[in-house]
């Protein structure tokens, strides 16, 4: 759903003083957006409540529609089984650009008992261009004791019906101005292009002869193939990726890449050791326990880290690997992601605390223990426990850790940081529900399945990727917001697979035609409203974090007092 998400703790109120009075009188009220109508203006095929059974759903209401310029109404429909007064007034902040809103209803009266559908017309002027804010007051009252406003924000993009005949007109005088000089214009084009492939031959031909007499060239290929390192710049270039954001391919490329020219790992390999000095342990300090998790190369132990001070002091920590079979470029990627979020101190993140690279070959990495673990691996858990069992999640539950991690991303998002894989898997979760965001070292190796390679040789979290991702390889906080709201998806359907029945490679045009991943079972309208925002297609219309993170928290609170 392609909305800017604005909201503010006045609308919360205004909502629950709502909800109060309507409860209160026992008068039920809709007012909602028919699924014709969301499917015309957003794409989905839903519903959009705002009132439903006299509960306000308060974040759709905040949120800011855009209104296309070719779309000139909006429908709506609504009743109320008690007697409620209305009151419907707009306001435009641009009444040049666009004439004031009208209804087919007159602008005040009584809700209707039974369910009925009315129309707001939203007509530019053609005198100007830009963007329009509509503000539409509804008014009730209930029982002529009560008075509330609810405020619907809209966006109106509008132009002048003149400018395209003017661009025509001016394009038409430039075509005739062309047409009457198209004859020279040609053969000018030709001459330039002889002279062109002229020059260009005259260089290639003198580059060849200096080649030639070089005397040092043929040496130079010997001295190379003999020595190894001795010309490592010209070794450099040969063998990493052009396409690799920064020449960095064997740091991110697909765990199975295989480095051709076995004398440049070490040089990797030292720089990533480099970067971890600093924070680097003896290897009799760490003791491993059971193992965790494994896939193909990589490892997790439950392990304890003795406290240099005093060693009767231990401490629990993950330990993260690679195992024997691992290759040098796999050593590399897991201590390069394992520094993303070093550094960053935040209650909902867990940066790396230790490493221990003694052992070059098989380094291991210590993060803070979190007693349950994998939050993908513990939602799945979850699933298929008994009602009454301790690990049983409530919504509230579900919805506080949803809350923790937009703080955690709210957090990245100020420190400029860009996570890039956002998902249940790089989470874990504690005995008191307390979640953390993690790295993303080992993510491809231990959930193979949520990876996919396009025919780059580049694993990526398809699923859970941004459509400029997909297309142009293009992260940013937006992108990271589109991948919190299939996180969001991942916790109310309790660790599912988000668009299990599309093919990776159909990924992009799926989303481009407006598909998404449908509203899960006893999912609340207010949190998949959320997750569309997050979904919307321009980047610039989903919900900044720190604006996630003050809905996420006013529902949250609103769960706890009314369910």
């Amino acid at each position: 759903m392609q909305h800017r998400y604005g909201h503010d703790t006045s609308a919360f109120v205004v909502s629950l003083l709502l909800l109060a009075l309507l409860s209160g009188s026992e008068a039920s009220m809709n007012l909602f957006m028919g699924e014709d109508e969301v499917r015309r203006l957003l794409g989905f095929d839903a519903e959009l409540y705002y009132i439903r059974d006299g509960f306000v759903n308060h974040c759709a209401i905040s949120f800011n529609l855009s209104v296309s310029t070719e779309t000139n109404s909006l429908l709506l429909t609504w009743n109320a089984r008690e007697m409620v007064n209305y009151h419907l007034a707009f306001h435009v902040d641009r009444p040049l650009a666009m004439k004031p809103p009208t209804v087919n209803i007159s602008s005040s009266g009584q809700v209707p008992r039974a369910l009925s559908v009315f129309k707001v017309s939203m007509r530019c002027t053609g005198q100007v261009d830009g963007e329009v804010s509509v503000l539409m007051k509804l008014s009730l009252t209930i029982e002529s004791r009560n008075r509330t406003v609810l405020t619907f924000p809209r966006r109106k993009h509008c132009y002048r019906t003149l400018h395209a005949r003017e661009i025509i007109a001016a394009s038409s005088d430039v075509d005739a101005n062309t047409a009457s000089s198209s004859t020279r214009v040609f053969y000018i084009s030709v001459g330039v292009c002889c002279a062109a492939i002229v020059l260009v031959a005259l260089l290639l031909a003198a580059l060849h002869v200096r080649g030639a007499r070089s005397p040092d060239s043929s040496s130079l290929f010997d001295s190379e193939s003999t020595q190894g390192l001795s010309q490592p710049s010209t070794q450099t270039t040969q063998c990493l990726r052009a396409d690799t954001p920064n020449n960095a391919a064997p740091v991110s490329a697909y765990p199975s890449l295989k480095i051709e020219r076995n004398e440049l790992k070490p040089l990797l390999l030292a720089d990533a050791q480099r970067r971890v000095r600093d924070i680097a342990l003896s290897r009799d300090r760490v003791t491993l326990h059971q193992v965790l998790q494994e896939g193909t190369f990589g490892r997790i132990y439950h392990g304890t880290l003795v406290d240099e001070r005093d060693p009767t002091l231990k401490k629990e920590v993950f330990v993260k690997t690679v195992t024997e079979h691992a290759s040098e470029a796999q050593v590399v990627l897991m201590l390069t992601e394992s520094c993303k979020l070093r550094g960053l101190h935040h209650r909902n993140l867990l940066p790396v605390c230790a490493v221990c690279v003694d052992d070059c070959t098989r380094p291991l990495v210590l993060l803070p223990y979190m007693c349950w673990g994998n939050l993908k691996l513990f939602l799945r858990q979850c699933k298929m426990t008994e009602a009454n069992n301790p690990q049983s999640l409530s919504q509230q539950e579900l919805v506080s850790i949803a809350v923790q991690v937009a703080c955690g991303m709210s957090y990245l998002t100020k420190r400029e940081v860009v996570h890039q894989d956002l998902a249940a898997r790089n989470c874990v979760i504690d005995g008191s529900l307390a979640v953390r965001i993690t790295d993303t070292a080992l993510a491809r190796d231990l959930f193979p399945m949520d990876y996919h390679c396009l025919g780059d040789n580049v694993n990526r979290p398809v699923r859970w990727m941004a459509l400029e991702s997909l297309l142009h390889n293009s992260f940013s906080s937006a992108s990271d917001v589109w991948a919190f709201g299939v996180t969001l998806w991942e916790l109310m359907t309790l660790g599912q697979t988000p668009y299990a029945d599309v093919d990776p490679f159909e990924m992009a045009a799926y989303l481009k035609d407006g598909y998404r991943i449908p509203q899960p079972c006893n999912c609340p309208d207010e949190l998949f409203a959320v997750m569309a925002c997050c979904w919307a297609l321009d980047p610039d219309e989903r919900p900044k974090f720190q604006q996630l993170v003050q809905c996420l928290t006013e529902f949250h609170a609103a769960l706890l007092a009314y369910v």
